[in-house]
């Protein structure tokens, strides 16, 4: 089933493409908790004996890419050069990780290898196309200083060739006021915009940077304002402009779309174009690196949103963590 038509004008159609085109030529940081997805597929045909639970026959075992990784693995399905930063454990997880991004072709050097820590690893069982059970395991401490150091030495070296920043915070002990308040005086001397894909206990660090993806769910929580109507949600995001002075908010609303907000006033509420949702599992990773592409490539806020919502209508109609490629964008801006 395709999505529905972007209904874009010849004008904004054309700029849209002219920046997709322009993807490979752009580098794209990518910043904060490193994950590793795991997928256990299976099929279900029992209840155990042992507790009225359903019995899973395992078929198939992935990994993939997750969290900040994900991030970059969509920037780099998109065309762009991506560059990553964070801490992996010295564990079984942190060299699937690695393998995965050899794999990409992207740089490990910003890859920060903490021996005692445990790389955070989220492990999902789907049973025919149905999430199951999801379990966790992670360490959420602080990061060590020097693993800090590193990571900061890496970004300031990294500069002369990073069109944009995206910080993906799961507050997994990477992102800190301390840091993103470094982060900014390094991306503001070269002009590099800095969005971010929020945590909702961390909103007081997203200060003064170029965009926050947050989801419905996160905007309410943030602005602790409870979203059911468009008069709610308009509040809400007003006032997290007005409590971090971001120049724009972007709330991703599921079926409903987008909704994002701008430093002059202007609200602009973006339909999805998703015909279908079989997993929303990454979306929010898909938005914000389209949009860091976008916006590296000339294309304005609402250009961006526009484009991101293209590429998340094609992954939610994906199940599983998923990438959009730069040829999909290209075939959903033409309407293909």
């Amino acid at each position: 089933m395709q999505n529905a038509p972007l209904n874009l004008s010849a004008e904004l159609k054309s700029r849209l493409l002219a920046a997709i085109e322009s993807f490979p030529a752009l580098c794209i940081l990518t910043v904060g908790d490193i994950m590793l997805d795991r997928f256990i597929w299976g099929e279900v045909n029992r209840i155990s004996p042992e507790a009225p639970v359903p019995v899973v026959e395992v078929l198939e075992e992935t990994r993939l890419l997750g969290g900040c990784a994900n991030v970059a693995h969509n920037v780099a399905a998109l065309g762009g050069q991506v560059l990553a930063a964070g801490v992996l454990g010295e564990d079984p997880a942190g060299h699937s990780l690695l393998h995965l991004f050899h794999r990409l072709g992207a740089s490990t050097e910003g890859l920060i290898i903490e021996p005692q820590r445990h790389t955070t690893t989220k492990t999902r069982i789907i049973a025919r196309n149905q999430q199951v059970v999801r379990f966790d395991r992670e360490d959420r401490t602080p990061i060590k200083p020097g693993s800090l150091h590193n990571i900061e030495a890496f970004i300031e070296k990294s500069l002369a060739r990073i069109h944009g920043i995206v910080v993906s915070d799961y507050a997994k002990g990477v992102i800190t006021l301390p840091f993103m308040d470094r982060l900014r005086v390094q991306a503001g001397k070269r002009a590099i915009p800095v969005m971010v894909d929020p945590k909702v206990e961390h909103v007081d660090l997203y200060g003064n940077v170029a965009v926050i993806t947050p989801n419905h769910l996160e905007a309410s929580q943030m602005a602790q304002v409870r979203i059911t109507c468009e008069e709610s949600l308009l509040r809400a995001g007003r006032q997290l402009m007005e409590r971090l002075a971001c120049h724009s908010v972007l709330i991703t609303r599921g079926k409903e779309g987008m909704t994002l907000f701008l430093q002059d006033g202007t609200v602009d509420h973006i339909p999805t174009v998703a015909r279908r949702v079989f997993d929303v599992t990454g979306a929010g990773d898909t938005v914000i690196a389209t949009l860091s592409l976008a916006m590296a490539a000339g294309l304005n806020s609402r250009e961006g949103a526009i484009l991101a919502n293209a590429a998340a209508g094609i992954v939610v109609g994906e199940v599983g963590t998923s990438v959009v490629t730069r040829d999909q964008l290209l075939s959903a801006v033409n309407g293909h």
